[in-house]
């Protein structure tokens, strides 16, 4: 069963075009749709369904509430709320700012319906998302908090340079910081200095905000590493969470290019290249900390009868199931990696010789115990032999070689087991596969 769908109000008088939105949101398969065709209707089905809405997309002009009446009735809920407007004079765009709205969207715009579906997913994603607010304005940093709250950012606050750094001593996960240029003990060019010397542009973002100099301090944040830059003077709510987002999509693309080169294109999991990268920084952290770690290798058995009986599609399904068990066995901290063909990988740091024999025990259950779905009805059941090796401070390659040694001896064995070194100290000898030796292919 997938997680549930998260239910979207749409208020809007013209059932054609509240179709239209349902239809969009309806090709993004999380969303539902709840329609109400006035502001009457809206408040019964606020009554009936409560809080319950992720969201809320609303006409600005509807019968019984011609000047955006319906808004405040919404945004008063805590819901997060979108404007539909075919028309944005000045008196519209002030009446819908004039409520803490996500956003707006032309009807007239035949991207408008893209842009609404990018905006919930936004908002979506906000909630992970970190942002730090440092001025020490107590005023306008509440201001900059409270819109960044409408959007459903995590949001943290410092009133100074020096007590900015504390916070992100603190939270070092933090992945925007907006910070006011004149400011007691650190200001904000200062602050964008000591920043950039602990985290890059693709690590963490800055949007310097100033009432002096204008052109002339944006330049200078820029040259000191900030992003972007926000005049006081001039500000406006839409102009200010565009850029916002723009900050943060930055950085969520280059975490995906990243992500892109390191993971598997058909399972997911790592890859071979991040495996020894993470791995090495794994055991050497392990070794400074005298932390136990374990390798595990593991292997489809029979891998090539699956390609050779039912096709390359069959053991790409395989290889998908084998991959989907792990993620949801392993935890987190561990890394879990495809090195190739039909070959899996774990390293994990923390684990104790006695817990991994059963927690790998229980892995190779799971994977006997559960069926391939090839489609069309059709069903594949699988085994799996894994080689689990207790590191004792040695190098990553030669961990992994005793680990693939310990596998061919679970193959040789019968398959469909785990050999582990301190249950079966023989195995190595009997196994007598030296490094570079070819394995059983099956």
């Amino acid at each position: 069963m997938g997680k549930p769908l998260k239910k979207i109000l749409v208020v809007e008088d013209s059932r054609f075009f509240a179709q239209l939105v349902e239809k969009e949101l309806g090709r993004a398969k999380e969303f539902s749709v709840v329609w109400a065709r006035d502001m009457a209707h809206a408040r019964q089905v606020l009554d009936e369904h409560g809080n319950r809405f992720f969201a809320a997309i609303l006409d600005f002009n509807l019968p019984d509430a011609p000047h955006g009446e319906v808004i405040p009735e919404v945004v008063g809920r805590d819901i997060p709320t979108i404007v539909f407007t075919a028309n944005l004079s000045d008196e519209v765009r002030d009446a819908v700012w004039s409520s803490d709205v996500v956003d707006y969207v032309l009807k007239s715009d035949v991207h408008s319906l893209d842009y609404l579906t990018f905006m919930l997913f936004r908002l979506e994603r906000n909630p992970l998302v970190k942002v730090l607010v440092v001025d020490d304005s107590s005023f306008f940093r509440k201001l900059i908090s409270s819109l960044l709250r409408v959007h459903r950012y995590q949001v943290l606050e410092a009133g100074d340079g020096e007590e900015a750094l504390a916070v992100l001593a603190a939270h070092p996960d933090v992945r925007l910081v907006i910070t006011d240029s004149v400011m007691p003990k650190k200001n904000g060019l200062e602050l964008t200095q000591e920043i950039r010397s602990r985290f890059s542009r693709e690590e963490l973002a800055i949007i310097g905000i100033s009432a002096q100099g204008e052109n002339i301090m944006a330049a200078r944040f820029i040259k000191n590493g900030a992003n972007d830059f926000v005049i006081k003077q001039s500000f406006l709510r839409e102009e200010f969470y565009s850029r916002v987002n723009q900050c943060i999509e930055s950085l969520e693309n280059i975490e995906k290019i990243r992500e892109t080169a390191v993971r598997d294109f058909l399972t997911g999991l790592y890859n071979r290249r991040y495996f020894f990268e993470a791995g090495g920084q794994m055991l050497a952290g392990a070794g400074r900390h005298a932390r136990p770690c374990v390798c595990a290798m593991l292997d489809i058995d029979f891998f090539k009868k699956v390609n050779d009986s039912h096709g390359h599609e069959a053991g790409d399904c395989a290889l998908r199931h084998v991959a989907t068990i792990l993620k949801n066995r392993m935890r987190r901290t561990d890394i879990v990696a495809r090195l190739g063909g039909e070959e899996f990988c774990i390293l994990a740091a923390e684990m104790q010789a006695g817990d991994a024999a059963r927690i790998f025990e229980n892995l190779r259950i799971s994977i006997e115990k559960t069926q391939v779905d090839l489609g069309a009805g059709k069903r594949l059941n699988i085994t799996a032999s894994l080689g689990v090796a207790v590191w004792h401070g040695e190098g990553l390659e030669e961990l992994l070689r005793r680990a693939d040694a310990l596998l061919y001896a679970a193959k040789s064995g019968g398959r469909n087991r785990v050999a582990m070194e301190e249950a079966c100290p023989s195995f190595l000898a009997a196994a007598g596969r030296e490094e570079g030796a070819p394995g059983l292919g099956e």
